[in-house]
């Protein structure tokens, strides 16, 4: 749908972390009053309704799981998130966190109080895992094969972390691993194969957040694999239901990630 030049304005103030949930609520808005396209009409009174006592509330399901464009054709896929998002999806609607919420939660429900989860497909983060609950990067972390590197240097120029350096002398890159975030250009950049998939699997991020007191989630460390993602997002949702009161965000009730993996 078609949005006028002072929509797009007025929806750009909203936080971005609910401006595509909200976009979407304002286009069936319009749509239901048989428009064509947005006007900032539209934007104002969805946000009057909005504010309005409890008329937030009625828009909360209690949690939001995001995900980026890779499953799009972006070119910068690491790993592939989108199977494990849905097995997340499923696993946070048994918990029925709505009546959680509403039986822990003394004011009127709002977007904050929702349980976030953002997955991303490599490294570029564009879902912003690091400041939400539960943040997930899919990663390929790199290494060496027998095939015979032929100093070609594509490697070195596809990496941006300046993590490779080719040894000339034994013919064969270098991986600085300290250096490595497991994005895979090299894999893919490698022309001959030298620089090959050596283990793919999840970065796994807790206890992000904005706001008055933002934080950035705590990265466990390692790489995790599909099922051992799953078994963390389950611990996380058990230790956060037994212990938030009155609303509190699970990066306010977690004080290490120990808390979580131990």
């Amino acid at each position: 749908m078609k949005w006028s030049e002072n929509a797009e304005k007025a929806i750009k103030k909203v936080p971005f972390f609910v401006r595509k949930k909200v976009k979407k609520k304002v286009e069936a808005f319009a749509e239901q009053r048989e428009k064509t396209s947005v006007q900032v009409s539209d934007v104002n009174e969805l946000k009057k309704k909005f504010l309005s006592k409890g008329g937030m509330e009625k828009e909360i399901k209690g949690y939001e799981v995001s995900t980026c464009f890779g499953g799009a054709g972006c070119p910068n896929v690491a790993n592939s998130c989108t199977l494990l998002a849905k097995e997340i999806e499923r696993v946070i609607k048994k918990e029925n966190l709505i009546s959680f919420l509403k039986e822990n939660v003394k004011e009127d429900l709002k977007f904050h109080h929702e349980f976030r989860v953002a997955l991303s497909d490599c490294p570029n983060a564009c879902s912003r895992p690091q400041i939400v609950d539960i943040g997930i990067i899919g990663s390929m972390l790199p290494g060496l094969s027998n095939e015979t590197c032929t100093l070609c240097n594509a490697c070195v120029e596809a990496c941006q972390e300046n993590a490779i350096e080719l040894d000339k002398e034994n013919t064969l890159p270098l991986i600085d691993y300290s250096k490595c975030i497991m994005c895979a250009k090299c894999i893919t950049a490698c022309p001959t194969e030298t620089i090959q998939k050596k283990e793919e699997g999840f970065r796994i991020m807790l206890g992000g957040r904005l706001g008055r007191h933002p934080r950035l989630a705590m990265e466990i460390p390692g790489l995790h694999s599909h099922d051992q993602v799953i078994s963390i997002v389950k611990k996380c949702l058990k230790f956060y239901k037994a212990n938030s009161k009155n609303g509190q965000r699970f990066s306010h009730i977690l004080d290490s990630i120990n808390q979580i993996i131990v």
